[in-house]
């Protein structure tokens, strides 16, 4: 048999390698070992290849024969005249890896299995799989009655080598998929992973690859939903594929919030992200038949998307009878989270606007009531600020979640206008019949998810001219096989960009705010800043004259705090009982410090003596022999050379012939004290000794900060110096200089800080 696999790329060479390079790519080679599923005869098979390959590689005339050989194949494959002449010339060993007419090696039935090794290594997965099927296959090439792609389908020719070739083939098949998920062809990576699992489970052989290639399978399921619900709706087969994986999914996990472990990776959080973007690719039809059969569970998370499927699709296909069931519906969502908003715009859906407004004061989406409210400021209720806001909520949060409904238009007028909803909505009981549905409503408990955040966040990323809602982000799932941390496939047909899930806003909200992915609000962007503006009709009013739903009931007088007067009196009383309250405090206050000193008198405190004795004066007497100071402390002019010359001769004793190093602490600080001391230990212990004359003249004495504790002085020096050596005198200098001296002072005393030339003086 012909593997087209050269000596070059058995080793993982170029052609123009160095004899160094080929000996450690051969010794890189012989360490690396296959899978410990291996037998050791396919591990000896891999490695007499190899050997094989180094040999004639290492062979001067060997190589250069076949290099020829390699490149007239490489560069002028329809010329091989001479390359057959070169290999008649050759020795036996390369004759039988060379061929004139295509460039491989000739190989046993027993080396199979190292040719198949060394091309997954390279990554030839494709050529693997080429390669080991026909051996897979029996002798006659007889298949069995089931055609088809798939190596389980075919009969199995039983051999020595067998096992390891089946392993092969397995593996290819695996990192083949593997290698498909990370490029994003998701359901051709689940058919190579199932041709896999299908070979090793007919065989019966290698578990633990069983368990590897179906963990990579469960891992895989939900991109192979998202990409075949995402085709176009026209290929029912694959979608049905789609949603038949998703009950699965589903039915392992137990429910929407369910907790049980799937093997997908995805927490609870990951997974009702997946949900979200999973609903841009059904259509309504498919999400309402699907969450209102997982709302049965019960599921709170199913329930409230189920609502919003029944309100779009009895909206879309003028059935309000859809709409009625999902208001029914959020009456049992109603025990644990506020929806009164929704049961309100299915109460307007549904003709029976007095309690659509009664429940719509109820709701504490205080954002979408300030817009309800400034839309209907010129009516005596709000009604026309409802209706504008129930078409722009259908148009932009509830529609655009719906693949069949995301271009679609919402207009109420044209709803009510349909015969149809007339006749149903007219069959309806009354507004006070309504309010009595709680009683023949069955209560539902419904389990709560245990998420540590919203999964579908108020992240806004469309913003249309005259509403505000926030789209929801796609769901972050991974895209490569390493198990746990994945990146997500993006099929975002409205292209959402992607955004991180922030942290629970209101808990309240519960799974309101993770089903819809924003809070209900239909503030505009422009009407952040409340402005009174002309009248103007109501643009809902011009579309509905005469099929807007009336009540049946007449409408309820306007409460008091809704009147001026009662604003202007409820403001009134609440000044006066402010005053009251302080008024009341100042007179408590009073009462009780008057109380306290009548029973409680405060004793005068004690009127303390000075203390002054015969034998000591009151104040203390300075030192006829301390420095003179100023009336402020600031350091004077003969005070600075009396340091100035304290310094000196501290100096001249500490390079003397005795070098008193101590004294220097009488008089340097800081900087100034560790240099001198190191000059004067290294002039002692180099038996080296200074003798000097010295004259002081003070120019200037100034402070240098806003405290009297620091002065700097300038000072003319003239210093005649003698230098001994092992008690030898050496030589002699005469130095006029000017210094500037920084002080500061410790304890009452001026020490030198540091000191520096400022200039020589030359005469």
């Amino acid at each position: 048999m012909r593997i087209p696999l050269d000596y070059y790329r058995i080793l993982g060479l170029p052609l123009a390698a160095s004899d160094e390079q080929l000996r450690q790519a051969y010794s890189d080679r012989i360490v690396q070992l296959p899978r410990r599923e291996y037998s050791q005869a396919a591990i000896s098979s891999r490695k007499q290849l190899i050997e094989e390959a180094y040999v004639v590689l290492s062979d001067p005339k060997q190589r250069s024969t076949y290099d020829h050989l390699y490149l007239a194949h490489a560069y002028d494959p329809d010329n091989l005249a001479a390359a057959a002449v070169a290999l008649e010339n050759s020795p036996e060993s390369t004759k039988r890896g060379s061929n004139t007419q295509s460039l491989g090696i000739e190989i046993t039935q027993d080396e199979l299995v190292g040719a198949l090794l060394i091309l997954q290594e390279l990554g030839e997965y494709e050529l693997v799989l080429k390669l080991g099927r026909p051996y897979l296959v029996n002798k006659n090439g007889a298949t069995s009655p089931r055609k088809g792609n798939n190596l389980a389908d075919e009969e199995i020719h039983e051999s020595a080598e067998h096992p390891d070739v089946v392993l092969t083939v397995a593996l290819a098949c695996l990192e083949l998929g593997r290698e498909q998920w990370q490029q994003g062809h998701y359901e051709n990576a689940a058919i190579s992973l199932e041709t896999g699992q299908e070979l090793l489970v007919r065989e019966g052989l290698f578990a633990s690859v069983q368990a590897e290639i179906q963990a990579d399978l469960y891992k895989l399921r939900p991109y192979r939903i998202l990409e075949l619900l995402a085709l176009p709706q026209e290929k029912t087969a694959e979608r049905s594929q789609g949603l038949e994986l998703l009950q699965n999914l589903l039915e392992d996990r137990g429910g929407i919030d369910g907790t049980n472990n799937d093997d997908s990776g995805l927490n609870i959080d990951d997974f009702l992200r997946f949900i979200q973007q999973l609903r841009n690719h059904l259509t309504v039809a498919e999400q309402h038949k699907l969450f209102e059969a997982q709302s049965k569970r019960p599921s709170a998370v199913a329930t409230y998307l189920a609502v919003y499927a029944l309100i779009a699709r009895g909206f879309a296909q003028r059935q309000p009878a859809l709409i009625r069931q999902a208001r029914q519906m959020l009456m049992r969502l109603g025990k644990r989270q506020d929806v009164h908003l929704e049961q309100s715009l299915c109460a307007l859906l549904l003709g029976q606007t007095e309690e659509a407004t009664r429940v719509l004061e109820l709701s504490q989406e205080y954002e979408a009531l300030a817009f309800i409210r400034e839309k209907s400021q010129d009516s005596p209720d709000l009604l026309p600020g409802l209706c504008l806001y129930a078409e722009q909520w259908l148009q932009h949060e509830v529609f655009p979640h719906f693949r069949d409904l995301a271009n679609q238009q919402a207009f109420l007028k044209d709803y009510f206008a349909n015969q149809q909803v007339q006749a149903y909505l007219e069959a309806l009981p009354t507004d006070a019949e309504t309010t009595n549905e709680w009683a023949v409503i069955n209560p539902q408990n419904f389990p709560q998810p245990q998420t540590n955040n919203l999964p579908f966040p108020k992240n806004s990323t469309r913003t249309p001219k005259q509403f505000n809602h926030n789209r929801t982000p796609d769901l972050d799932l991974p895209d490569t096989p390493e198990y746990s941390n994945f990146s997500p496939p993006m099929w975002n047909s409205s292209g959402n960009v992607k955004s991180e899930v922030p942290a629970a806003e209101r808990t309240s909200r519960g799974t309101k705010e993770h089903l819809n992915g924003s809070v209900k609000s239909a503030t505009p962007a422009h009407n952040q800043k409340r402005r009174r503006r002309k009248p103007a009709p109501s643009p809902i009013r011009e579309r509905l004259p005469d099929n807007r739903p009336h009540s049946r009931r007449p409408r309820r007088r306007r409460t008091f705090a809704n009147t001026i007067e009662g604003k202007t009196r409820l403001v009134w009383r609440v000044f006066i009982s402010l005053v009251s309250i302080l008024v009341f405090w100042v007179l408590a206050t009073t009462t009780f410090g008057w109380l306290k000193n009548l029973f409680f008198p405060t004793r005068p405190a004690p009127v303390s003596q000075l203390f002054v004795q015969i034998n000591q004066p009151p104040i203390s007497i300075p030192d006829p022999n301390s420095q003179p100071q100023g009336l402020d402390g600031s350091l004077t002019d003969a005070a600075a050379e009396e340091v100035i010359r304290t310094w000196l001769s501290t100096k001249a004793e500490a390079l003397g012939p005795n070098h008193e190093i101590d004294n220097l602490e009488q008089i340097l600080t800081g900087s100034a004290l560790s240099q001198w001391r190191a000059i004067a230990q290294q002039a002692r212990s180099d038996n080296r000794y200074r003798k000097y004359e010295h004259s002081v003249k003070v120019e200037s004495v100034e402070k240098i900060d806003l405290f009297a504790d620091r002065a700097a002085v300038v000072a003319t020096v003239k210093e005649a110096t003698q230098l001994y050596e092992n008690g030898q005198f050496k030589n002699s200098s005469n130095e006029n200089l000017r210094v500037r001296y920084d002080l500061i002072r410790q304890r009452g005393k001026w020490r030198i800080q540091s000191a520096s030339v400022v200039n020589q003086i030359i005469r």
